[in-house]
Order: structure tokens, then C-alpha cells, then sequence
């Protein structure tokens, strides 16, 4: 058997380390995007705004909802979510206050913006090689060559 390490963390960095836990999803960061748009959506309108399963879209909220960043209001059947800005708050001075301390050279700073995304191909790994595959080709003339209604 092993030994459980406790290590004792202040509540802020408890608070932190959730948020952070909660929104290492793209599907729960879009669900809150969509929520700081337009707030007291329910989930039917997140669905229809998502490609994803209306059973995906109440686990993602209910993993918000623990990390308490999503507010939820029954209004009859209807459960209405909005964004928890105090956390959101909490989570802005973390990071401000954490990216401060950090120095990054001036040309060294990539934001997604900037960023050029190289679109990849199934055989774009290889064009750095510069390999040329002539059997294949031959092949691909060959069966031209010797089926005449291709």
C-alpha cells in the first residue's frame, strides 16, 4: 500500500485549481463563452448552439456547477445557468497577477491571433524529406494503361 501525500493549499489556490480542472475542457470553455455573451440561457438553447448530445451538454454544466462558475435558477421545469463572475474574477487577478511576474521577450510573444496553423495533409510530414514515392505512380498509369474504361 502506498501513502497518500495531504498537502494543505490555501483556499484561493484550491478555488484556482478547480476552475482551472473545470475549464480543461473546449466544450466547457465554449459553454462558458456562450454563457458571457448572453447570460440565463438553459441547456436547450446551449444545445442548439453546440454539435454536441443535450446529455453532453448537462454533464459539462454539471462539472461548472461544481467548480461554481455556473449559477443555476429553476423557473418551473426550465433550469436557467449564468455565469458565477466572482470566480471569473478570481480567476482574472490569478492570472494577471501571475503573468506579471513572467518576462517574455517581445518577439517571442505568439497569440492566437498571429499565430499562422499550417494545414496538414496525409503525406505532409514527408514533404521535409523530400521523398518521392515513383512506384506508386507507375502503378497508378499502369492500371490506367490496362483498363480502358477508366
Amino acid at each position: 500500500m502506498g501513502i497518500t501525500k495531504h498537502l494543505y493549499f490555501d483556499k484561493e489556490t484550491k478555488t484556482i485549481g478547480k476552475i482551472c480542472k473545470a475549464l480543461g475542457h473546449p466544450a466547457r470553455i465554449e459553454i462558458m463563452t456562450l454563457l458571457w455573451k448572453r447570460n440565463n440561457r438553459t441547456c436547450g438553447e446551449i444545445v442548439e448552439l453546440m454539435p454536441l448530445a443535450q446529455s453532453t451538454i448537462s454533464k459539462h454544466l454539471l462539472e461548472l456547477k461544481k467548480a461554481n462558475l455556473v449559477n443555476i435558477v429553476n423557473e418551473g421545469k426550465k433550469i436557467i445557468y449564468s455565469v458565477e463572475v466572482s470566480n471569473i474574477e478570481t480567476l482574472k487577478k490569478y492570472l494577471s497577477s501571475y503573468l506579471s511576474t513572467i518576462e517574455i521577450l517581445e518577439h517571442n510573444k505568439e497569440t492566437v491571433l498571429t499565430t499562422k496553423h499550417k494545414l496538414r495533409s496525409r503525406y505532409s510530414h514527408l514533404k521535409q524529406y523530400n521523398y518521392e514515392f515513383s512506384n506508386k505512380k507507375q502503378k497508378r498509369l499502369c492500371f490506367r494503361d490496362n483498363n480502358p474504361s477508366y
